[in-house]
């Protein structure tokens, strides 16, 4: 079997496993045997466990950020060519959008989904380590953006707002089926674009609040 094709086994196997047992509780033998390869593999393609957590979390979470970043970027650059400061909702979309469409990809990025409302429930530790590491690029730059945007708010308020509204965000990628109480005329699997808008009243009416 090539080696891309063995990486990618052993990438789906710990994504997997990482998402269902943790961490700590899995172990190397576990995701090799699953993944239908030798110990020797990881050692080969990654060199340690946490190096093969870091390639799980990076396959997924780099190009996803480097797609809301691309976004956010060319909203910030419009706005500066037409001298306007951008709407906090266009730029909360630059976020919000494309995390909700991983809903659209179904079953291939199911672990990953439950593998970050892991690492986001476990905020010690390695695995959050490496999450935050390569989340803080953009969100430093998001929080840029809306401090543009909202020049009234301290940084202080806007900083927990837009930790509430990411909060919020998380719930809704584990939780959305998973609700015990729902009145019989409510649907809880509207279109990925509903769901986009319908949280973008939301938080941007909590973004803008006014005391």
């Amino acid at each position: 079997m090539s080696q891309p094709d063995t990486k990618q086994r052993i990438l789906n196997s710990a994504e997997h496993q990482f998402a269902t047992d943790g961490y700590h509780a899995t172990s190397l033998r576990s995701i090799t045997a699953a993944a239908a390869v030798n110990l020797a593999a990881v050692n080969y393609h990654f060199g340690s466990k946490e190096a093969l957590l870091e390639a799980v979390i990076i396959r997924r979470l780099d190009p996803l950020n480097k797609i809301r970043l691309g976004k956010l970027e060319a909203l910030l650059k419009k706005a500066e060519q037409v001298k306007e400061v951008p709407a906090s909702r266009d730029i909360l979309r630059t976020f919000i959008e494309p995390t909700l469409h991983l809903r659209q990809q179904g079953s291939d990025t199911e672990d990953f989904v439950a593998l970050t409302g892991r690492i986001l429930a476990e905020p010690r530790g390695v695995a959050m380590s490496i999450f935050i590491h390569h989340m803080e690029p953009l969100m430093i730059r998001l929080f840029q953006a809306l401090s543009l945007s909202l020049p009234e708010l301290s940084h202080q308020t806007l900083f927990w707002r837009l930790h509430f509204v990411i909060g919020s965000l998380s719930h809704i990628m584990r939780c959305h089926e998973r609700h015990s109480i729902v009145p019989e005329d409510i649907s809880i699997d509207p279109s990925v674009d509903e769901l986009v808008e319908m949280f973008l009243d939301f938080a941007t009416a909590g973004m803008e609040e006014t005391k």
